[in-house]
């Protein structure tokens, strides 16, 4: 490696992560390190240019901020990617002209560097696997607004011919009820943030908002509050065994908001590892994230330094 003159900037990557409500970012050295982190709202409704706008602006400032030259960037955003162009297949309605918007390409001219586009779970599994030291098989899921998963397989990322591999979220028979997509029974309908305080509200006849609120009255001992909790524990538990049936998987990572509330998730998981444990009788494991709110954007720089070392070999 050349010797870098005293008057160089440092040089990095960054890492993005896009989604409906804020673009967060990171900017790291070589070595990982962390140099500087901020975050700015999502201007979802305003269409692509205006998010790539954002996301760009952003970048530039954190690296300006600590005089990082970046070298190339990943991206982690909401929506089924096409992989090899970078551009949004498929989104949910939050945003507005996304779908079709070609987001590596209108970053690569606003930032002057190559850019790389995952979906933001795929990100999210990247980052997590990374930090784990997982080199083999993995599923990954995101608790959030809705729930989102991912998958390793045999040291990479399994996206599918469609970019759609993953979607755990949307696999059906959890329960009789509509789904933000308009399908019927879906793991979303329980486990997601949204779906855990809508299943609170029909249970006490009180709205307290979402799985933040409800987990602040079950750790309260609020017996409908633990109920929806152990709900989502079960499906998830249940979706994850599935899963590790079909795909001989060891593992599961989940992350995303509501799984800040694993104490809670915890006996509806553990009850259904119990009664539908993969028939191979190996044991699956089924663990908390490790990386919070930085675990799409650290993700997303994995991507980055695969675009950089593809430039430089």
């Amino acid at each position: 490696m050349a010797q870098q003159h005293q008057n160089e900037p440092t040089s990095g990557y960054a890492g993005i992560d896009i989604g409906g409500t804020k673009i967060a970012a990171l900017i790291v050295d070589d070595a990982g390190a962390v140099l500087a982190r901020g975050a700015v709202p999502a201007p979802a409704r305003e269409g692509g240019a205006a998010m790539a706008d954002a996301a760009a602006r952003l970048v530039t400032d954190l690296g300006q901020r600590a005089g990082v030259r970046v070298r190339s960037a990943g991206v982690g955003a909401a929506g089924v990617i096409d992989h090899e162009t970078g551009t949004i297949r498929a989104a949910s309605a939050t945003f507005s002209d996304w779908v079709g918007f070609p987001l590596a390409a209108e970053l690569t001219i606003r930032l002057a560097v190559p850019v790389g586009v995952e979906n933001d779970v795929n990100a999210f599994l990247l980052g997590e696997a990374a930090a784990a030291s997982v080199r083999d098989d993995v599923l990954g899921v995101m608790l959030g607004t809705g729930v989102g998963g991912a998958l390793i397989i045999d040291g990479d990322l399994r996206r599918g011919p469609h970019g759609a591999a993953g979607e755990i979220g949307h696999t059906p028979g959890y329960s009789d009820l509509v789904c933000t997509c308009g399908q019927i029974g879906h793991l979303e309908t329980l486990a997601s943030g949204t779906s855990i305080g809508l299943r609170f509200a029909e249970r006490a006849g009180e709205h307290l908002g979402g799985a933040r609120e409800v987990a602040a009255r079950a750790r309260r001992g609020d017996a409908d509050a633990i109920a929806v909790f152990r709900a989502a524990g079960l499906a998830l538990g249940v979706a994850c065994a599935s899963a590790a049936t079909l795909l001989d998987l060891p593992r599961a990572i989940v992350g995303g908001g509501v799984a800040q509330a694993w104490d809670l998730l915890q006996p509806g998981i553990d009850e259904a590892l119990r009664t539908d444990a993969p028939v191979s009788g190996i044991p699956l494991t089924i663990l908390p994230a490790r990386l919070g709110a930085d675990a799409v954007a650290l993700g997303a720089i994995e991507t980055a330094r695969s675009l950089d070392m593809a430039a430089t070999s």
